[in-house]
């Protein structure tokens, strides 16, 4: 190992669990179930009146388009530089 990456080795461990974190969350945001969930939850809070139809359509115009958002994010490249 070169002695000169030494001091280095700290931040790329908070740099690589910076990634793993991103990585965690854009995982979330994808996961069919959770969106799935979401949109069931709003239909039964229009169903119990607990919200009107107009704010139920705008949840889920809200779940949709972050779910759309997160769809289009371009994926980061690999590190090169890893190993």
């Amino acid at each position: 190992m070169n002695p000169f990456k030494v001091p280095l080795l700290p931040l790329k461990g908070v740099l690589r669990l910076g990634q793993v974190i991103e990585e965690e969350a854009e995982r979330q945001m994808n996961d069919p179930a959770r969106i799935r969930r979401e949109l069931e939850e709003t239909e039964s809070r229009q169903a119990s009146g607990e919200i009107s139809e107009e704010e139920a359509a705008e949840m889920e115009d809200r779940i949709v388009a972050q779910y759309t958002q997160v769809r289009k994010r371009p994926t980061a490249a690999p590190d090169e530089d890893e190993g």
